[in-house]
């Protein structure tokens, strides 16, 4: 997925919204950076999944579905139909997307984790509000910026050095959101309590996804750090070290 991205913009009043899974505060915008990679090795934990109170329904059973971009001109998921094909945390896609959000991390670039990010075109299918280009862009995107620095300044002076071990998943508390309840005209599975575990100076630390929702059998993140919360200002996830 490729977003053109603005400048952080740091509005001064909270806003409650309930979008995509997802509430909301007041819409920062984004920025941009630089690039290197980082490696992985060992478990992580899956904290207590956080509460909701939006609609859901149990998991249908999943079905099987194409590869998310089979039958895409553009190679762009977002632009064909949902599935209720259950995500998995093993699928390649998925793995690459951890490792885009591992290195917008460490580089503090947020352009360079997009590819784990919800896609636009997606989304513009699952909103049922006036314009969700707009609140793709200004909110959730200026956000997951936002957060991806606090998760950079996490790591400090030894981003570089820390290690990527895995994301964690917990899929059998996955819910399958029913249109309706979150603002949303379309389903998708939904997931609180996934991890990034990492390594660093020796120790093995991690943070919290704080939600992933699904598009065509793919788990993306849409909301990186807590949501709704009181101020615009990046904010990490339940970190543990």
């Amino acid at each position: 997925m490729r977003t053109r991205m603005g400048l952080v913009a740091v509005a001064t009043a909270a806003v409650t919204l309930t979008a995509a899974g997802c509430g909301g505060s007041s819409s920062p915008k984004a920025a941009p950076a630089a690039a290197t990679p980082s490696g992985a090795s060992t478990p992580a934990t899956t904290p207590a999944p956080a509460s909701s109170g939006s609609a859901q329904s149990p998991s249908p059973t999943p079905s099987l579905s194409p590869s998310p971009t089979a039958g895409s001109p553009s190679g762009d998921p977002g632009k064909l139909p949902q599935t209720k094909t259950l995500p998995t945390s093993t699928d390649p896609q998925f793995l690459a997307g951890v490792n885009a959000l591992w290195q917008g991390i460490v580089d503090d670039n947020p352009q360079e984790a997009l590819p784990f990010f919800f896609p636009e075109s997606a989304y513009q299918q699952v909103k049922a509000i006036a314009n969700p280009s707009s609140d793709y862009q200004n909110r959730l995107i200026g956000f997951y910026n936002l957060d991806i620095h606090a998760a950079h300044r996490l790591l400090g002076s030894g981003a570089k050095d820390a290690k990527l071990v895995g994301v964690t998943v917990p899929a059998g508390q996955a819910q399958w959101i029913l249109p309706g309840g979150e603002q949303n005209k379309l389903s998708y599975y939904r997931v609180y309590g996934a991890r990034l575990t990492y390594t660093q100076g020796g120790k093995t630390k991690s943070f919290g996804l704080f939600s992933l929702i699904s598009w065509r059998g793919e788990w993306y993140v849409v909301h990186l750090g807590p949501n709704p919360r009181p101020k615009p200002v990046g904010t990490v996830y339940q970190p543990r070290s």
